[in-house]
């Protein structure tokens, strides 16, 4: 399985694990936050983020979540990378994480994949004509 550590603005990593547990009726399990503030120092969260990372790794990798390219959260979230063992993605969303979670289980690289499908495919504008969204994997 693999580990979800995601590091965020503010409270915006704890709101999108309650709307992921909300989603999919269930508690998750190997995902942690990192809630950013202006205050932080930037090198106690990246020892934070290291220790947090192997606390959710489970042998098969971490897949770090941050919110905007950019920002304080994605580059403490770009120091940490190790390609094949930790891997990340910015723009962190509901739909992102929802379609992670549902394929944690498949190899870190196809993970990061499905993470970056979720983002992008979870925008859409809506006609007013339907209320469900189409089925997607």
């Amino acid at each position: 399985m693999i580990g979800i550590l995601i590091v965020t603005h503010g409270s915006l990593g704890d709101a999108l694990i309650s709307g992921a547990a909300h989603v999919l009726g269930r508690s998750l399990e190997h995902v942690q936050t990192i809630p950013v503030t202006c205050n932080d120092d930037p090198d106690i969260l990246m020892a934070l983020a290291h220790r947090l990372a192997n606390e959710v790794d489970q042998g098969q990798g971490v897949l770090v979540l941050s919110d905007i390219c950019g920002g304080t959260p994605s580059n403490v979230v770009n120091r940490l990378v190790v390609p094949g063992r930790i891997e990340a993605v910015c723009g962190a969303s509901l739909p992102m994480l929802v379609r992670v979670l549902t394929y944690r289980n498949r190899p870190l690289a196809e993970v990061v994949e499905k993470a970056l499908s979720g983002g992008t495919e979870g925008v859409l504008r809506l006609s007013g004509e339907t209320a469900n969204a189409p089925s997607r994997s």
